[in-house]
């Protein structure tokens, strides 16, 4: 199933109103895929720009339209031998801010239609590198022509497109035969639910055991520097008023009320001003 799949199937087991999910996952892949209800979808954009983990599998020595296990073969070349020094040597240019071409199946944009959908009708298609961060990519196993990694990397980084540039630079092509997202910040140890856990769940008791399961809007802010505010200040910003604060480095801010709870998003200016910037529905005031 799709990333959107899966995020409606749960909505109608929440009976949940709005949702949204914080960035698709390859059909062929499985792991992490947080997905935001109610005031949470407020933040769902926010997530797609965290940092996120992989664990891939690779097949050297075969190249597919798609660079992932679910194409069509375009080219099969030998695969030379190949020790850990060698495979490990070809990582390290793909580490850093690197320049990479997406996927030409894939969820991008050109002129308003995703690259896929032109793709599949046999267009021809050229795809602009762009710059990626990639934090860390360990090779976690070698076994003859596969190889088995651990990528750590900022968002928009296609690891179908590091596959196959890494199986270029040794000589025979490669794309992706399995693929597991671990972990996206800020939801660094993640507890994973699968689908049938939660039809489980709801057949067994309705909606009200997975809302149990669901984590407080602020887990979603976790990663940004927080700023708690008393009282007078947190119904101030309520009201869209700006406050003064001392000794706050200028940037994007996560703040919360008097109690913890989650207010939203602010922005503390040169001056050390607090502005609001995307408020919760119970953070708001008249």
């Amino acid at each position: 199933m799709s990333s959107n799949q899966a995020l409606q199937r749960v909505r109608r087991l929440l009976a949940a109103e709005k949702g949204g999910h914080t960035g698709a996952l390859d059909p062929l892949a499985t792991g992490l895929l947080p997905l935001c209800f109610g005031e949470a979808t407020k933040i769902a954009g926010l997530l797609l720009g965290g940092r996120k983990a992989y664990e891939a599998g690779i097949a050297l020595g075969t190249c597919t339209d798609t660079d992932d296990a679910d194409g069509q073969v375009l080219r099969t070349r030998p695969v030379p031998p190949l020790d850990r020094a060698m495979v490990e040597a070809a990582i390290r240019p793909f580490i850093g801010r690197i320049r990479q071409r997406p996927p030409v199946y894939s969820a991008l944009k050109q002129g308003g239609e995703p690259l896929y959908a032109r793709a599949r009708r046999g267009e021809a298609i050229e795809v602009p590198e762009r710059e990626v961060e990639v934090e860390r990519v360990e090779l976690l196993a070698l076994e003859g022509s596969r190889l088995r990694l651990a990528v750590t990397c900022g968002a928009g980084t296609y690891i179908r497109s590091l596959a196959r540039d890494l199986g270029e630079a040794l000589g025979c092509g490669g794309h992706v035969t399995a693929l597991r997202r671990t972990w996206v910040e800020p939801f660094l140890r993640p507890r994973m639910y699968t689908m049938p856990e939660l039809e489980a769940l709801a057949a067994q008791d309705g909606p009200a055991a997975l809302e149990a399961l669901l984590l407080p809007v602020g887990a979603g802010l976790a990663h940004w520097p927080t700023v708690a505010l008393d009282a007078e200040r947190a119904a101030r910003v309520g009201r869209g008023q700006a406050v003064s604060l001392t000794g706050r480095v200028p940037g994007r801010v996560h703040m919360v009320g008097p109690d913890g709870a989650s207010l939203g998003l602010g922005e503390v200016d040169e001056a050390g001003r607090l502005h609001p910037r995307r408020l919760f529905r119970w953070a708001v005031r008249a």
